[in-house]
């Protein structure tokens, strides 16, 4: 027990002897022969004042809620509420809650058409926000700033014409006049964000028009929540659900907005623009904007499958995690990237093989880039098969990738070439064939010579390109690598964003166990023929025998060998009409198999991927004067978007953005010279057309 409840129950028995006696309508509270409390049975505030003080003297909740005669949730709730809101927490009016008239709902209208959010009206009129949402229906969550401060709105009563009717007042509208521009003479509306070095994501959704892609999504009213939504993805949530750790007054100027929407506003408006929208056709939009911006020059982009695991109880299929090295229940995306790291277009979908989806992203990409745009394909062994390459060229695109082992004996003898790249001079041995590929045609072989060994074998169908070229192209290929790596790091690409699912029939191909049955039979057969084989070649042998006895035991080994071949034949006649899968449906008549919607999946890898593209292009300006090419991801990411605080200044006309200068003088001076080079081409914020302005402030 505390020192404060020895020195108040000094000499009193152990806590242990705690008790409560009832008498006469009232009740006592004892601790040993002490009593301390005395009140009315049916006086429950008393009764909490009692519970709070003696959780609050060092006596335990379990032991006070079973003397009180209540729940220990409830003692801890009273206690929280005393230390939260004193004495008034513990007191609540008795009865029904008040009810609320018809005309307090009308003044509730009123005050939402005025901007009010739901939260200041139910505050207003006592009641719950749900009661608000339910009597009002839901309200657009998007609550745009204004181009200056709004006026307070006033608290019921003040300044009333009438009898408990408020003035309604619209925002930027002076009492008893219509509707007016914002007025010249009021201040700007100023903003101090921690978040405000994330402001400089403008420069890069500017330069895609990202405003437009998330027009599409749904209409123009729904740009800013979608780009509040993208912001704090680059703020460092991975789900919405951790959105709620972020300074919701400080995230929401970033995207125009007074404030971040609250999770039980923000999530069911979310589902709604992704349910309106059509998935194939922003991420369409999405990928011919990201080209648009930055041209692929050389025409080579990256495709690899990304596994998504599932831990849920939803029938999901199955796929190889390699990071486990096992099979898992999962989705897998297939992300195509540009030659730079850029995200530019990912397929989703069941897990199924880059060999399967690989078609699927290449029809995409094609409709992003354009017609005639000049396309290379790299990719890894995953998606090196004969039916690839011949889908690539029926495409007319190139393609790269490694040669899946056993690698083949070169023809030719290797030659030594010096190279040059970025700036680094180095000697490669390399030897160049065409090849025969079964199922395919002619492509080029490429070997790459290491201390006189075959190190890796290239495969290609452009049959112009420079070896050193194509070497670079593949050895690029780790961009896609990092990419996956550091997206699912930092903006959650991993994360599932809707659990909803529609469980079907599963009608996927899967191994016949009817044919695993026929393949045992086959393979028991042929083992009783190698030992009737084996038991004849050791009867031949057998010196211990005379002649006569191994002929007179040859006919019986022969027949047995006959009887043998006879199983075997039959048995592989027996496997042959059963296929070798079938649909799962058909196997087991209850299999199902849940598909998780892709919809409200492929909205969130929109906005995902375009904070992933607007760090990554930003990290490339900057490092074009900082030179640090080990730190500049990390510090473009921790030290200036999600570290960088200062004031955003709303104004009629223009946005102004005024940083604090960074403590390390190297990057102070790198971000100086990127802020001049944003500012000569100023950048808007998505469905605004005001010009942001940045500037750098030394932090006192």
């Amino acid at each position: 027990m505390p020192a404060a409840a020895a020195a108040i129950l000094d000499g009193m028995p152990d806590a242990r002897d705690l008790h409560r006696l009832d008498s006469g309508g009232q009740t006592m509270i004892f601790a040993g022969p002490v009593q301390l409390f005395q009140y009315a049975e049916e006086d429950t505030a008393m009764r909490n004042v009692a519970v709070a003080v003696l959780r609050q003297l060092g006596f335990g909740g379990t032991e006070v809620a079973a003397v009180m005669g209540l729940t220990p949730n409830y003692v801890a709730t009273l206690r929280q509420r005393s230390l939260r809101e004193g004495t008034a927490g513990l007191i609540r009016p008795a009865g029904r809650p008040r009810e609320t008239g018809e005309a307090s709902w009308d003044r509730a209208r009123a005050w939402r058409a005025a901007g009010m959010r739901d939260a200041e009206i139910a505050r207003r009129l006592g009641v719950n926000q749900s009661t608000v949402l339910r009597r009002l229906g839901r309200a657009h969550v998007q609550e745009a700033l204004p181009l200056t401060p709004e006026p307070a709105a006033a608290e019921p009563g003040a300044g009333e014409p009438q009898a408990g009717e408020p003035q309604v007042t619209e925002p930027g509208q002076a009492a008893g006049t219509g509707p007016a521009g914002p007025d010249p003479a009021l201040p700007p509306a100023a903003f101090s964000s921690r978040y405000a070095g994330a402001m400089l994501l403008h420069a890069f959704f500017a330069r895609t028009a990202a405003g437009a892609v998330l027009a599409g999504a749904a209409g123009p009213q729904d740009v800013a929540l979608l780009t509040a939504v993208s912001m704090c993805f680059a703020l460092g949530a991975a789900t919405t659900e951790q959105f709620k750790h972020l300074a919701a007054a400080e995230a929401g100027p970033l995207a125009g907005l007074n404030t971040l929407p609250g999770l039980r506003a923000l999530r069911p408006e979310l589902a709604r623009i992704a349910d309106a929208a059509d998935p194939l056709r922003l991420q369409t939009l999405f990928a011919a904007a990201m080209l648009a911006a930055d041209p692929v020059t050389s025409g080579v982009y990256y495709v690899d499958d990304h596994f998504v695991p599932y831990t849920g109880a939803k029938p999901v299929a199955k796929g190889w995690n390699n990071k486990r090295g096992r099979a898992e229940r999962g989705r897998a995306d297939t992300h195509v990237t540009a030659h730079d790291g850029r995200a530019v277009c990912f397929v989703s979908g069941e897990p199924s093989g880059l060999s399967t989806t690989l078609p699927l992203a290449l029809a995409e990409l094609k409709e992003a880039a354009g017609p005639g745009a000049r396309i290379m394909l790299g990719f890894d062994r995953g998606g090196a098969y004969p039916q690839v390459f011949t889908h690539c060229r029926e495409q007319k695109v190139h393609w790269v990738t490694y040669r899946r082992a056993p690698l083949a004996v070169p023809a030719k003898l290797p030659v030594i070439t010096t190279i040059t790249y970025a700036g680094r001079t180095r000697q490669i041995s390399w030897a160049e064939e065409t090849v025969q590929l079964k199922d395919y045609g002619d492509a080029r072989q490429i070997t790459l010579f290491e201390h006189g060994r075959v190190a890796l074998q290239i495969l290609t169908s452009d049959r112009d390109a420079c070896p050193a070229e194509i070497l670079s192209w593949l050895k690029s290929r780790w961009r896609e690598e990092n990419f996956l790596k550091y997206a699912s790091e930092n903006y959650g690409i991993d994360k599932i964003c809707d659990y909803l699912a529609t469980i079907e029939t599963n009608a996927k191909l899967t191994r016949n166990p009817a044919r695993d049955q026929a393949n045992a039979a086959v393979r028991d057969a042929e083992k009783t023929l190698a030992a009737a084989e084996r038991g004849f070649a050791v009867l031949l042998g057998d010196p211990g025998l005379s002649p006569a006895a191994k002929n007179d035991r040859i006919p019986g080994s022969q027949e047995n060998i006959t009887r043998a071949r006879a199983a075997v034949a039959a048995a592989v006649a027996a496997r042959r009409p059963v296929p070798a899968k079938l649909p799962a449906s058909s196997i087991d008549p209850d299999a199902r198999t849940a598909l998780l919607r892709a919809g409200r999946r492929g909205l969130q890898m929109i906005l995902r991927l375009l904070a992933h593209n607007a760090e990554h292009w930003l990290s490339n300006h900057l490092n074009a004067y900082l030179r640090d090419d080990d730190e500049y991801r990390a510090i473009t990411r921790e030290t200036i978007i999600r570290g960088l605080a200062g004031t955003i200044t709303y104004a009629p006309a223009a946005i102004t953005v005024t940083l604090q200068r960074p403590a390390t003088p190297r990057i102070a001076r790198a971000l100086e010279l990127l802020t001049d080079e944003i500012n000569a081409t100023a950048p808007a914020m998505p469905g605004d057309t005001r010009p942001i302005t940045y500037q750098i402030v030394l932090c006192h």
